[in-house]
């Protein structure tokens, strides 16, 4: 079957190189006795956040050409997955690259970064209040030249509560980290919200948020995102996983521009396997009801309504067969990436896929208009 590219075009490629650069070279740096936290994220199975799909051209190979591929369905999923979680590991590799300061008490230093050879200035706070609790300490990082500009020139905060279950909050702005790097993602701001002390049954949990992603021409890279929201929670072997990204200007087929794209997904930690379930609600949806975001606008519904405004005269049976692997939900593992359609591949998914019903991703208008900003 002929058809327009889906999926094809890869999610702004500079992102992960903007996750994935910090303030400060991570050289190997022996553990200090010190007051920052040891730990700040939730790690992801690779069969949910595997960049390999991205780099190795896993989706472009096609058994039939009149059936699109689980792995081009599902290659942003994977994409996303780990930009999120890229986010949040950054957080812990900056935390070590600073740890050559000794941060052990109450105190203010300057130094000049490896990375922009521009001179930083970090504040350690105690007892600190922030949105309504009280935190044990606040470390802020800022660019000493843009401290009077309206974001203050803050690089970094952290706060967090010292003990044995690590809570914490920390924003960065890449722009403010490295001016070099980060020269065209001059309002990218990330946020990492951390706890060990979970209310919702789980043994650790995160939410990354990041927001003033700049947006590429729709017609050159149709899947840039200006904001991603992502919830992680692991419970003994499973690992949930629930986010939304917004694509305010993203072209689907022919012209249909702004949605959201919604999902769930759980996995095995031990077993490296996952099942996930995505829509692609409009970006402005005010809803929060998971059948509306998943089922309503399931890739099936929304892929076939487009398909067949530009075709109205498409054969029903060539359609069918074409989306076939967009049956939800979709089962992985992390040698093969996606490997069936709604029919589970075997017992161990089976344990998972339950899993899918308590979740459900953030509502879209609120991802649209997110905005991420420090104390």
């Amino acid at each position: 079957m002929n058809t327009v590219k889906i999926i094809s075009g890869l999610f702004l490629a500079g992102l992960f190189s903007l996750t994935l650069t910090s303030c400060e070279n991570n050289e190997s740096i022996q553990p200090q006795q010190d007051l920052l936290p040891q730990k700040f994220s939730v790690d992801i199975p690779q069969s949910l956040s595997n960049t390999n799909s991205v780099r190795s051209g896993r989706a472009s190979g096609r058994i039939k050409e009149d059936t699109l591929q689980g792995n081009d369905i599902y290659l942003h999923l994977n994409t996303f997955i780990a930009v999120g979680e890229g986010a949040a590991q950054l957080v812990e590799e900056f935390i070590n690259g600073i740890r050559k300061y000794k941060i052990d008490r109450i105190q203010s230093l300057t130094y000049r970064s490896e990375d922009d050879n521009r001179i930083k200035n970090l504040v350690v706070l105690s007892d600190v209040d922030y949105e309504g609790r009280l935190w044990d300490y606040q470390l802020t990082i800022t660019d000493a030249e843009s401290e009077t500009q309206p974001d203050g020139g803050k690089a970094l905060q952290i706060f967090w509560n010292k003990g044995r279950e690590i809570s914490g909050i920390a924003i960065i702005k890449p722009y403010n980290c490295d001016r070099i790097q980060n020269v065209n993602a001059k309002d990218a701001v990330f946020r990492i919200d951390y706890t060990e002390t979970s209310t919702l049954n789980y043994d650790a949990q995160m939410e990354v948020s990041i927001s003033g992603l700049p947006l590429a021409n729709p017609l050159q890279d149709p899947f840039s995102v200006s904001a991603l929201k992502m919830f992680v929670g692991k419970k003994g072997d499973a690992v949930d996983v629930f986010g939304n990204t917004d694509h305010p200007n993203a072209i689907l087929f022919a012209g249909n521009t702004g949605f959201n794209w919604a999902f769930v997904a759980s996995g095995s930690d031990s077993k490296n396997i996952g099942v996930a379930e995505v829509g692609l609600p409009p970006s402005q949806l005010d809803e929060t009801d998971r059948n509306v975001l998943l089922k309503e606008y399931s890739i099936r519904n929304v892929f076939t309504d487009e398909i067949t405004a530009v075709w109205p005269g498409i054969n029903q049976d060539l359609l069918a067969a074409y989306l076939s692997n967009t049956a939800a939900p979709g089962y992985f593992d992390a040698k093969k990436g996606f490997l069936t359609g709604g029919i589970s591949p075997g017992a161990e998914w089976d344990e998972l896929a339950p899993r899918l019903t308590g979740l459900t991703p953030f509502n879209p208008k609120v991802l649209h208009e997110l905005a991420i900003t420090f104390k």
